[in-house]
């Protein structure tokens, strides 16, 4: 991975110290490590079973993300010449072992396994809070991102107008994205359509800052893609992911380039997109109203005496803090399990 920019009059200056946007020098796969890849694709799942938050966000932060795109933009017909060449030279086996190198896939299966028990055992817990218990939910995740954009915009290290304006950038576009209407056509999309949400959406989902699931919501697929998943429409399933893989090997090589050559640019981009996401995750609103100010949400919803507003003021801030700490813990682990690599 290249070092510098000759093209570029400040590239001495274009690196950043954050370990998940440092290229990957040699990838580590060690018990130890990959548990915690383990972990790590936990809190992943763990965040992307709430509409409106991005596992691509934990990613970002506990040091993992530029590992992960190195390897989802190696997956692609380049590795057929790969696999019969060392086919060729050396045996099947050895084919099949380089090409498991290649996309450096025990990291992507820890991953995924983490993710998948994360879907397996919260999804229904989650689920419930955010029916029940809103509040509580947003208020854990509010305090999460918040701290999340704190951290990455003191890795910065030197604030241009390029930059600025890449953070503006991507905080309106988050914006815009998470206040756009739902669409509800009311009759089921069609497959050519559902083949273009995943595309859509499988972007979104490797994006810090936008939730993936929110993207199929907006498109009006979401219903579909459950529904589907309840019933196996393989019709259905895999139209959703063949673009999902469509989108994921065009998409994950772009933001390939932009790491290895715009290290801060395209970390103020994607502090941008995480901050404009606060506006989806806003724990004081209701459905008719949207977004509150926390006296006038708790004004609206009191149903009880004042100390029972009081005890939900407390609760709200206590969680705001343990998601801030929480993902304080989660940067300072990413950095150490980065350092001893």
């Amino acid at each position: 991975m290249a070092t510098s920019e000759p093209t570029l009059p400040d590239s001495s200056k274009d690196t950043i110290a954050h370990p998940s946007i440092q290229p990957i020098q040699s990838p580590s796969n060690s018990p130890k490590q990959l548990f915690a890849v383990y972990l790590k694709g936990m809190a992943m799942g763990s965040a992307d079973i709430v509409p409106g938050v991005s596992g691509g966000t934990i990613a970002l932060i506990t040091g993992i993300y530029e590992r992960l795109i190195n390897a989802l933009s190696q997956i692609g017909i380049g590795l057929i010449p790969l696999l019969r060449q060392h086919w060729q030279q050396h045996g099947l086996a050895s084919g099949i072992k380089a090409v498991w190198q290649q996309v450096d896939a025990t990291f992507l299966l820890c991953l995924i396994a983490g993710i998948a028990t994360s879907f397996i055992s919260l999804a229904g817990a989650i689920k419930y809070l955010l029916d029940n218990q809103p509040l509580l939910i947003w208020s854990f995740f509010f305090g999460l991102v918040i701290a999340t954009v704190f951290i990455l915009l003191t890795e910065v290290k030197r604030w241009t107008v390029a930059r600025v304006s890449l953070f503006v950038i991507g905080a309106v576009l988050a914006v815009f994205i998470s206040q756009a209407p739902i669409l509800n056509t009311g009759a089921t999309p069609s497959l050519p359509y559902l083949f273009f949400a995943g595309a859509i959406a499988i972007c979104a989902m490797i994006l810090p800052g936008i939730s993936g699931s929110f993207i199929l919501l907006l498109l009006g697929a979401y219903d579909a893609v459950l529904q589907a998943v309840h019933d196996w429409n393989f019709s259905v399933i895999f139209s959703v992911a063949s673009g999902m893989v469509a989108g994921l090997l065009v998409f994950t090589r772009l933001l390939k380039w932009l790491l290895q050559r715009y290290y801060q640019g395209t970390l103020a981009l994607l502090t941008g997109f995480i901050a404009g996401s606060l506006v989806k995750i806003w724990p004081w609103r209701t459905e008719s109203l949207g977004n509150l100010a926390p006296w006038q949400y708790f004004n609206i919803m009191a149903t009880q005496p004042e100390n029972g507003q009081i005890i939900h003021w407390s609760v709200s801030l206590i969680l705001i803090i343990i998601g801030a700490v929480a993902v304080t813990v989660l940067s300072w682990w990413g950095q150490k399990t980065k350092a001893h690599k």
